[in-house]
């Protein structure tokens, strides 16, 4: 294992049906990332199951600190000794035919330091590709933005459609933000589209590090995900970046280069107009 732990993760993969199948498999890409130096994990959106049907997604739902993904999760951070941004897994919500869909941070000692609900729900049309989503048929919105401190720098934790949405990284960045973990699970269209340029805008406005965890590849459900997981730096240079299909990409982090930027190109302070 790399003495070097400073390193940063984003695992990608293309998730199914088999929960058992996806765990194991998250489980050895995590392993591999750890090998490689990483202390901090992200995870993609929907990493434990993906469907044929939104719905489906329900019968997993689990108890608020308890039930066997939440062990999984906080299992898996005290084995690999690593930080571990949980991707999402399905909590239970006000209506009990929702689910909330939970973002969960646990330390190195397997301890559960935050809980984020995605907050933007993907009701969508596709007409290209004559897809529909509706995540709101099936998810209950979260109403709280969420940033951690971690050995690594401030963690402001988002979901996918969250990232098309400024005014939520804005509040972020006013708790402390340095760096934007996010699972995501983006279509091929959208993402071809807009997946690259998004990342990279919130993290120049921000002047932040963005690790962000997609799903790559093809689903039951015949949806198709872009992949393209990113790690990109404050001043939107893409560090590494992953292709289609599963695998992990790993870069170490700089909060001395960050601090720089910030200090030397003060954007963030020259803001006029402030998120109530």
């Amino acid at each position: 294992m790399s003495e070097n732990r400073n390193y940063v993760a984003a695992i990608q993969m293309a998730s199914g049906p088999n929960v058992s199948a996806n765990l194991a498999l998250a489980d050895q890409l995590i392993s591999d990332a750890v090998e490689r130096g990483a202390g901090l994990v992200v995870l993609p959106e929907n990493f434990a199951f993906m469907g044929e049907h939104a719905k489906d997604s329900c019968a997993l739902r689990e108890a608020d600190g308890e039930g066997p993904l939440q062990d999984y999760l906080s299992q898996t951070a005290r084995r690999h000794g690593v930080w571990l941004v949980g991707g999402t897994i399905p909590l239970a919500a006000q209506s009990n035919d929702k689910v909330r869909a939970a973002c969960l941070v646990f330390n190195d000692q397997g301890e559960r330091v935050a809980r984020y609900d995605k907050m933007h729900l993907f009701d969508v049309n596709l007409v290209e590709t004559q897809e529909r989503y509706s995540e709101s048929e099936v998810i209950e919105p979260g109403g709280e933005t969420v940033a951690v401190d971690s050995p690594f720098g401030k963690l402001g934790i988002a979901i996918c459609y969250d990232l098309r949405f400024p005014e939520l990284f804005r509040q972020l960045l006013d708790k402390g933000m340095q760096i934007i973990c996010l699972p995501a699970s983006f279509t091929a269209i959208t993402g071809k589209a807009h997946w690259e340029t998004l990342v990279r805008a919130r993290a120049i406005e921000n002047l932040s590090y963005v690790v962000a965890a997609a799903q790559g590849g093809f689903h039951i459900n015949g949806r198709e995900t872009h992949g393209h997981s990113m790690i990109v730096d404050p001043w939107g240079t893409i560090l590494a970046q992953a292709p289609g299909g599963t695998g992990f990409i790993c870069h170490p982090l700089d909060l001395d280069y960050q601090a720089t930027t910030r200090r030397n190109f003060p954007t963030i302070d020259h803001r006029k107009i402030r998120c109530s």
